[in-house]
């Protein structure tokens, strides 16, 4: 896998829209935040469309698909940072011309739930490591500095060799041991979603990270079970079990969860502080990392990112 530049103040950002609409309120909070740590962002028109095929879309298809094509492959953007999630990451991946991306030139993308299918795509299409983290215009973001998912996000996005390790406090011990691998994973629905496509990236020998919202017990059981039987799981390394908010009794869904993953012969861990509903860590996709599922942790074997740019005279920027 190929790991992004950090960040650093001054450097210019997109803030694209691929799936559903921002709160605009939000959003406007979100970029001030930006703002403050000293990033420079761009607002593509996505961002700004309410749907004009269904409401639950930013935009059309195509606008999504050549913004988002567009944010990943000019040079002068050092990341692209999703507004928001919804529905509709789906449906702009395909439209993406991957050939105009340079898959040599890896650059920081931030987005979870839906946008799950998005850094999936980016592993499986060009072997970039991204970020499961906090979006503009949700909770967490746009009330900036002070707040933990945004400082969270902005100590890996600037100062990655001070984030070697992510720690648990309520974690709990599904099947205990330690595992290594490349930590992939995000929202259940979505990963499941991708099953058969061009940019799913199966777990084998990876920490595979889970988690979910708004799905009744028994439909979460259904896509658990589906990246089993698609043998998604086969090999997998270890698995990381996020939040589940909405998605019944507590009791319930994490039971359901032991009996389908407790079984598979490698460490569980459930509780981590990631996801909806909760004051969120970000979480690479890419990363060799190791999975205690003892001493709850799960530390990264290689900075998450490289070293920052070094910006040309064009605006664009080269690996230091």
């Amino acid at each position: 896998m190929i790991r992004p530049p950090a960040l650093r103040p001054g450097d210019r950002v997109a803030v694209i829209a691929a799936s559903g609409p921002p709160n605009q309120a939000n959003l406007d909070r979100g970029l001030r935040a930006m703002e403050t740590v000293g990033l420079k962002p761009e607002v593509f028109s996505a961002v700004r469309m309410g749907g004009t095929e269904y409401d639950y879309l930013a935009g059309d298809d195509v606008t999504r698909a050549r913004e988002l094509t567009a944010a990943l492959s000019d040079p002068s953007f050092a990341a692209v940072f999703c507004a928001c999630g919804g529905y509709g990451m789906q449906r702009t991946l395909e439209l993406v011309d991957w050939s105009r991306v340079p898959a040599d030139r890896p650059k920081v993308v931030v987005g979870y739930s839906d946008v799950t299918a998005l850094l999936e795509a980016l592993a499986a299409k060009l072997g970039w490591v991204s970020l499961f983290g906090p979006m503009v215009a949700c909770d967490g973001f746009y009330e900036g500095p002070g707040q933990y998912d945004f400082d969270q996000l902005m100590k890996l996005l600037f100062t990655p060799e001070q984030v070697r390790e992510l720690t648990f406090p309520d974690f709990r011990t599904v099947v205990p041991g330690v595992a290594e691998g490349r930590t992939l994973g995000g929202t259940a629905t979505l990963l499941a979603a991708s099953l058969g496509t061009d940019t799913s990236l199966p777990a084998r020998d990876a920490i595979l990270f889970l988690e979910d919202v708004d799905e009744e017990l028994f439909r979460l059981d259904r896509y658990i079970t589906q990246l089993r039987r698609a043998t998604y799981s086969d090999g997998v390394a270890g698995i990381l079990l996020g939040t589940f908010t909405d998605c019944g009794e507590p009791r319930d869904v994490e039971r359901m969860l032991v009996e389908r993953l407790g079984d598979l012969g490698v460490p569980v861990m459930a509780g981590a502080d990631i996801g909806h509903g909760i004051a969120m860590q970000t979480y690479p996709i890419g990363v060799r990392a190791r999975l205690d599922t003892e001493r709850g942790t799960l530390t990264f074997l290689e900075p998450v990112l490289t070293p920052p740019a070094v910006h040309d005279e064009a605006g664009g920027a080269d690996p230091a």
